[in-house]
């Protein structure tokens, strides 16, 4: 399994990274928000500034003159962290009072429409500084002089920028105030949460390596269920696994037990007598035991193939392979035993055939099941090897066939319904078609004997 790091950890990570990024957004968002409630807070301000100075806007002489009274410059220029400058423009937008070149508005500055005045609002740049400026026009009408004054004032933007960042300072204080709660308590629930798992592996440290019963109940979570059962169900399934070894391995013994013991005796048998005839009786007797005792050890063999080429099936170590091609070499292969005892064996495979298995597996079930075939066979008789489509594999034979009532049992190991054979060449072709979960069925021949049907998926 790939490490995949601590659970708790991953946990907090993504919730710090959310926080984080949500606290980003949330700061930028503060500070804006901040901006525009700071300008409209200290635009209204600049207007009023302004209107005070307008208010006080006369004629004498046949000119324009303004009185700037301190509280119009006071409102707020010396009880912020800003500087505040004005400028008075005459009808013919000379400057009357005030500072020179304070910034002009730019030609496309809309007229504001949150104030019933002929104002405008833009930012500018002024001694160096950011600033803040009103144009108010202030209709002049006199009998000898009629137009529009216009009256700028400005402020440094210092107090509006500290409202701003003061508005997010607090809107990042909380944030964090709040992530670090959230944060404190997922590693709290998370870290209940996990109890029952850390139980779980106490009490699985604690088991004994032979100790295959269900996992104790734990108080956990309903999530945590399934897993649990998951556990048992594969537990349960090695215990099946070791109970199937350990009896394969005490019937393996029994059957090699049975012969090896007849072998001795028979060859001890011989050793007492003088006759070479006897002798010789011996020894060919005792070639054919040693030939069953081979063919019982690859069958054996043969078998823990078959449970090792199932685990590689299980893992993904499956190919295409052409069914019709695996039949005709191993018909080819078994030709010169059906031959030599007088049998026909007959390949019918007319269509191409394409399964996905293991060839080594394959070539084990064909092997096992044309053997089968041969040794019940009389001479003279056929043995027939078909392979249809889809996906199909028959083995007939002239055999006495297998009773309705016996088909079931010669799928099991050791079975046999004669002396004859190890009774494992069926049990190893049951075990590979479960490994290529293909299904194997018995039925009756054309002519009497037995017909094996293999269907792979």
């Amino acid at each position: 399994m790939r490490e995949a790091g601590s659970l708790r950890w991953r946990l907090l990570r993504n919730l710090v990274a959310l926080l984080t990024l949500l606290m980003f957004a949330s700061g930028l968002s503060a500070y804006w928000n901040g901006r525009e409630a700071a300008d409209t807070a200290y635009d209204r301000t600049l207007l009023a500034s302004a209107r005070t100075i307008a208010a006080n806007l006369t004629q004498r002489d046949g000119s324009l003159s303004v009185d700037v009274p301190y509280v119009a410059l006071d409102t707020f220029a010396y009880d912020s962290a800003g500087r505040i400058y004005y400028q008075v423009n005459g009808i013919d937008r000379r400057l009357i009072s005030g500072y020179e070149n304070l910034p002009e508005p730019p030609a496309d500055t809309p007229r504001t429409d949150d104030y019933p005045a002929l104002a405008r609002f833009y930012n500018g740049r002024y001694q160096g500084q950011n600033v803040r400026v009103v144009s108010l026009l202030k209709a002049v009408s006199e009998p000898n002089m009629i137009g529009m004054a216009e009256i700028r004032v400005a402020e440094t933007e210092e107090a509006r920028v500290r409202m701003a960042r003061a508005l997010m300072a607090d809107t990042l204080l909380r944030l964090g105030m709040l992530g670090a709660g959230a944060v404190l308590l997922v590693w709290i629930t998370v870290s209940g949460a996990l109890r029952p798992l850390e139980r779980l592996r106490s009490a699985v440290e604690a088991r004994q390596p032979d100790d295959l019963q269900p996992l104790p109940r734990v108080d956990a979570q309903r999530e945590l269920e399934p897993l649990v059962e998951a556990i048992d169900h594969f537990t349960e399934r090695l215990r099946q696994q070791f109970e199937r070894q350990s009896q394969f391995i005490a019937d393996a013994a029994h059957e090699l037990r049975t012969p090896l013991a007849a072998l001795e005796a028979r060859m001890e048998l011989g050793l007492r007598g003088d006759d070479p005839e006897q002798w010789r009786a011996t020894l060919q007797d005792s070639v054919e035991g040693t030939d069953r005792l081979t063919h019982l050890a690859n069958q054996l063999l043969s078998l823990a193939r078959v449970e090792h080429g199932a685990r590689a099936i299980a893992e993904g170590g499956v190919a295409w392979l052409r069914l019709d091609e695996l039949a005709r070499e191993q018909g080819l292969a078994m030709a010169a035993l059906a031959h030599a005892r007088g049998i026909a064996l007959a390949l019918e495979a007319e269509v191409q055939v394409q399964i996905r298995g293991e060839a080594t597996l394959l070539h084990e079930l064909l092997s096992n099941l044309l053997d089968n075939a041969l040794a019940h066979t009389p001479a003279g008789g056929n043995v027939i090897l078909r392979v249809l489509a889809p996906g199909i594999l028959e083995v007939e034979d002239d055999g006495p066939g297998i009773p309705i009532d016996a088909r079931e049992r010669v799928f099991e190991r050791f079975y046999r319904r004669s002396s004859q054979g190890t009774g494992l060449g069926l049990a190893i072709v049951g075990e590979i078609c479960r490994a290529h979960r293909a299904r194997i069925s018995l039925h009756d021949g054309a002519q009497g004997g037995l017909r094996v049907r293999v269907t792979f998926p």
